[in-house]
């Protein structure tokens, strides 16, 4: 569990990046690079609550969506706004890619919402991305390469934290997309006026199977509630549940893990799946339901998939917004 907090994450030179790629492909080589990073070991929290309330009050909505990069913050924004939710969870935001004009969505989404927030990377990616990705760069470099998760809130974060959740290393072999790092999840403490709760937004690995999965969600458990002992929890994000089984999400054994754990599993009408075609990922007949919320010790009420559409039509991500209603403590 990462505790360190900075302003402004760390960002290693053009050259310390490309000498990544000449790291050997071991996954102790791997994590020796990714220990002497700070960034990677370091949370960044910016912005600030445009409210001086302190609290939450009940009930309130959480949204959690994967923006996949982020190509239009503002647009994403103010479809975040229309939700009322005072509190986010996003996965696969972008900071200083050449893909999303090396720009920081992460923090521009934060200030138009008027919300501090906690980011964290995931990978620094050492190259530009896909061949589609690719069609919206105008630089041929990026300028720091990050590629992460985030948090924020109308209110205070307390205890800003980051945990990696360890895999093979997946991405660090891939020869179209190579990265450095590994999924990770991002969260803090809130305050609502019963008292505290932990938030948390995550993002599972899609290039592998189940079983790799519900142990990533396992560890994830297990570190949360040692860190944060009797706390009522909230976890959402991009559990890439059924990728690599058909789609098929029940054969995902983390929900029977969660369950045993006492969560309960939130994802609006079960055969609605929360995945379109987008601008990035143009692949039509991809319908699967990856995202989702899990609780413990809180009330949840309604459930809701919103369409990622701006008022044009043009879709904003690959995946679908979720919502879900915090009514109480249990």
């Amino acid at each position: 569990m990462i505790f360190e907090t900075v302003e402004q994450l760390a960002v290693p030179s053009l050259e310390t990046r490309a000498s990544f790629a000449e790291i050997v492909r071991t996954i102790a080589a791997h994590d020796a690079a990714m220990a002497a990073r700070p960034e990677m070991n370091s949370v960044e929290v910016g912005g600030a609550p445009s409210s001086s309330e302190t609290s939450l009050a009940f009930p309130f909505t959480v949204s959690a969506w994967n923006l996949e990069r982020c190509l239009f913050a503002p647009e994403s924004a103010a479809h975040l706004a229309e939700t009322g939710a005072p509190v986010v969870l996003l996965s696969e935001m972008d900071n200083g890619m050449a893909r999303t004009g090396q720009r920081h969505p992460t923090a521009e989404v934060a200030d138009t919402l008027g919300m501090q927030y906690a980011y964290g990377i995931e990978f620094i990616e050492l190259g530009l991305g896909s061949d589609t990705e690719r069609e919206f760069c105008e630089d041929d470099f990026n300028a720091k390469g990050f590629h992460g998760n985030a948090l924020m809130a109308s209110v205070p974060l307390g205890r800003p934290f980051m945990l990696r959740l360890w895999g093979e290393r997946l991405w660090f072999t891939d020869g179209e997309q190579p990265r450095l790092g590994e999924r990770m999840a991002i969260g803090a403490v809130l305050e609502t006026e019963d008292g505290p709760f932990v938030a948390v937004s995550t993002h599972l690995e899609s290039a592998t199977t189940a079983v790799y999965r519900e142990r990533q969600f396992k560890e994830l458990i297990d570190a949360v509630v040692e860190a944060f002992p009797g706390l009522p929890l909230l976890i959402g994000g991009d559990l890439n549940t059924g990728n690599h089984a058909g789609g098929d999400f029940e054969a995902e054994g983390l929900f029977a893990v969660s369950a045993a754990r006492g969560f309960t599993r939130h994802g609006g009408p079960l055969d609605v799946m929360t995945t379109r075609p987008s601008l990035i990922t143009r692949w039509p007949e991809r319908a699967m339901k990856l995202d989702w919320f899990l609780s413990r010790g809180l009330k949840i009420g309604e459930t809701r998939i919103i369409p990622s559409l701006d008022e044009t039509g043009r879709p904003l991500s690959d995946h679908d917004l979720i919502t879900c209603v915090v009514e109480g403590f249990e």
